[in-house]
């Protein structure tokens, strides 16, 4: 049985799949041998899965032929580990120096066996730590973020943006870009909610990791970068699509009924119309046409969302 598992979700990732493989092996501080990676391609059409071998790592490669969704995709790969720990890694991330060994080590320490999620600090192309922590989010939140008010009022935002993650400390949740969890407590706890096609899938089960009485720490000493959008930024309706298709199945599985309520009537009635007022002040006639594109799908989504809502989540 490995020590590792990494879990890595592809879709049209160019050449960045391959370098996060390649920081795998230059991360050092743990034996490959104890290391095992699952490619999971999500039907990427750039070849980008093709070929996959870097010398001292041990790959299997699941090929989709349609794409699954994020969250399905990393239950694939999970399902071939048994290992002790479970590192699901996006592949636009280069590992620093260390960061498995940092990681793991700080996992493996007899006082924090109820540490269930381990997160790293990961920075951008600023080289500046990246925000990427969040609370668990109200109902009033997710309102007052269809409104524009999360930009000027930090109580109304639950992202950490207040935070400059630069020390050690027990968070609500930390980004699935780098998610090192338990096996025994990812299984215990069936994984992803499939649901979620991608967005939110992490924070749902960060949820549910709390619930479970264990904690989630970001570790400031394990670093890696991140470039963050992936190859999602080319096509923005459907990425807003997604994006507010999970926030409503969120809201659906966790806020009482008037909490979804108000989220979705929000949502619907009151964000289409920030958005392109927003754009418009901007000029940015693409981001008008996308907003109108991504909504049209929402509305269209509507009834399987709310008939998949409350009472089946």
């Amino acid at each position: 049985m490995a020590l590792l598992t990494i879990v890595i979700v592809n879709w049209n990732s160019g050449d960045d799949l391959r370098a996060c493989l390649a920081s795998v092996v230059r991360s050092g501080g743990i034996a490959l041998d104890d290391i095992e990676i699952v490619v999971v391609d999500n039907a990427s059409s750039d070849g980008s899965a093709r070929g996959l071998s870097v010398p001292g790592l041990r790959i299997r490669l699941i090929e989709n032929p349609a794409n699954a969704g994020f969250g399905a995709a990393c239950n694939q790969g999970a399902a071939l580990a048994r290992s002790t720990y479970l590192l699901f890694l996006n592949p636009d991330s280069v590992l620093d120096v260390d960061t498995l060994a940092t990681a793991l080590g700080f996992m493996g320490r007899p006082e924090n066996a109820r540490v269930g999620v381990c997160g790293a600090q990961l920075r951008g192309r600023s080289g500046e730590p990246a925000r990427s922590c969040s609370r668990f989010p109200t109902s009033l939140q997710f309102v007052a973020h269809s409104f524009g008010l999360s930009r000027f009022f930090q109580s109304l935002n639950h992202l950490m943006v207040d935070w400059d993650h630069r020390e050690t400390r027990v968070v609500d949740h930390v980004i699935g870009a780098f998610y090192l969890i338990r096996g025994s407590l990812f299984r215990e706890l069936g994984g992803f909610d499939e649901r979620f096609f991608v967005y939110l899938e992490d924070l749902d089960l960060s949820l549910r990791v709390m619930r479970a009485g264990y904690l989630t720490v970001f570790l400031s000493t394990a670093t890696a970068y991140h470039e963050g959008g992936g190859a999602s930024h080319r096509i923005k309706a459907t990425r807003l699509f997604y994006s507010l298709r999970s926030r409503l199945q969120y809201a659906l599985k966790h806020f009482s009924l008037w909490g979804a309520g108000a989220v979705l009537i929000s949502t619907l009635l009151v964000e289409p119309f920030t958005r392109v007022i927003l754009a418009m002040a901007h000029a940015n006639w693409s981001d008008v046409r996308s907003t109108a594109r991504g909504y049209a799908m929402l509305i269209r989504a509507l009834p399987a969302i709310w008939s998949s809502g409350r009472c089946a989540l």
